[in-house]
């Protein structure tokens, strides 16, 4: 049975490997990519929109990066307890109009024995800024090891 490492019941460290192992691949903006890590009938809670399963998920995760161009994420590690993991996050996007944004929340994660994430609960707000407040300046792709975390930016 294929298994996705770190596997439950998640340590601060195994999380934190989870954790940046999940904003690498969102990071990549693929949806076909991102939603090999969730179980096939995964359920989700992301805004005011409802996915279930896989294919309903990458359905969300195509519109998504449509619509939210020079997305770039930076998650971290709030809480971990058994297979759930609690994560905050913020990222940056802005429309086909230019606009800019950056977008904070939260989330709440719960996995199967296999490391496969199962439920994802996400509650998040967008706040307008003007270009010059952005703060995420990473090429397109992985955030940089050595790029401040959300804490040391002071998010």
């Amino acid at each position: 049975m294929e298994t996705k490492s770190p596997l439950p019941p998640f340590t601060e460290e195994t999380a934190r490997q989870k954790v940046r192992m999940a904003e690498d691949a969102w990071n990549t903006r693929d949806p076909a990519r991102v939603v090999l890590v969730y179980t096939e009938d995964t359920r989700w809670r992301n805004r005011a929109e409802f996915p279930v399963g896989r294919a309903e998920v990458q359905r969300f995760l195509e519109r998504k990066w449509a619509r939210e161009l020079d997305y770039r994420l930076i998650k971290e590690l709030w809480a971990c307890t058994g297979n759930r993991i609690a994560v905050r996050f913020a990222y940056e996007w802005h429309d086909d109009s230019g606009h800019w944004y950056r977008s904070y929340g939260n989330e709440n994660w719960e996995f199967n024995e296999q490391g496969f994430m199962m439920r994802r609960y996400a509650s998040i707000n967008d706040q307008p800024i003007a270009e010059a407040e952005r703060k995420f300046f990473w090429p397109l792709g992985r955030r940089p090891d050595d790029h401040p975390g959300l804490s040391d930016l002071g998010f």
